[in-house]
């Protein structure tokens, strides 16, 4: 029940205070896209007593900035601490969600129809005029939330494309708990703690043809390494509490 209770009380921060900051971002947006706006997410883990520990440092040299995806958390947190003013590339439909989709718009994020054919050539035209705005590309290669369990999904061609025709430096992220953290459908709140691993940044090197599968096991094999030491700092947890 108090897991219910404590999503719940999350899921009214958002909708009371979400207005507020797109309302700021329409009003600021000239400026680096509503960023300062924009920042005021980290507000959402003061308020519901959350907290994401990170690991590792930001690359402000990074153009594209690649993560695991489980929960909205996941992009509240980066609006909130990426010291980037950041792209997000997110579905079409989201974009026309009321309320939640001018979140999206009014920043200026790049909104893409998975099922137009060019696609692609629409995402990296639009990629190209971010990064000349000196604004990095944030994306989620699996395409929507996992479960948060062992796995990863799989990772979508997408994000291969796009760096190798921009030539971009990536830099991964792993996240690692955040559907516990807060999870929207069903609405939960498992734990206050979640990580998030920032992983070296590097320039792939495109002649490899396998890169990009590369990278998918090199962020799960971090990935469960996190997963198992918070799992099993959550079952200690519950131990001494019971």
């Amino acid at each position: 029940m108090l897991v219910k209770i404590r999503a719940l009380l999350a899921t009214l921060s958002i909708a009371i205070y979400l207005p507020i900051i797109i309302v700021q971002i329409y009003l600021t947006r000239k400026h680096n896209n509503g960023r300062w706006a924009r920042k005021q997410c980290r507000w959402f883990f003061s308020l519901n007593h959350l907290e994401i520990e990170r690991i590792g440092e930001y690359d402000t040299q990074a153009q594209l900035l690649v993560m695991n995806h489980q929960s909205v958390t996941d992009i509240i947190y980066f609006e909130a601490y990426h010291p980037a003013n950041l792209c997000w590339v997110a579905k079409k439909q989201l974009g026309e969600i009321p309320l939640y989709g001018h979140a999206l718009k009014a920043p200026d994020m790049i909104l893409i129809d998975r099922e137009d054919k060019n696609g692609i050539v629409f995402l990296i035209k639009e990629a190209k005029k971010k990064l000349a705005e000196n604004r990095p590309i944030a994306i989620f290669p699996e395409g929507t939330r996992s479960k948060g369990e062992e796995n990863f999904l799989p990772f979508k061609p997408g994000v291969k494309i796009l760096a190798s025709k921009l030539n971009l430096r990536i830099q991964p992220a792993v996240l690692i708990h955040t559907r516990k953290l807060y999870n929207s459908s069903p609405m939960a709140v498992q734990t206050n703690k979640a990580r998030v691993v920032l992983m070296d940044a590097f320039t792939p090197n495109f002649e490899d043809e396998n890169w990009y599968e590369t990278l998918q096991k090199t962020m799960h094999d971090v990935y469960l390494k996190h997963y198992n030491e918070l799992n099993q700092a959550l079952l200690s947890n519950n131990k001494a509490e019971s």
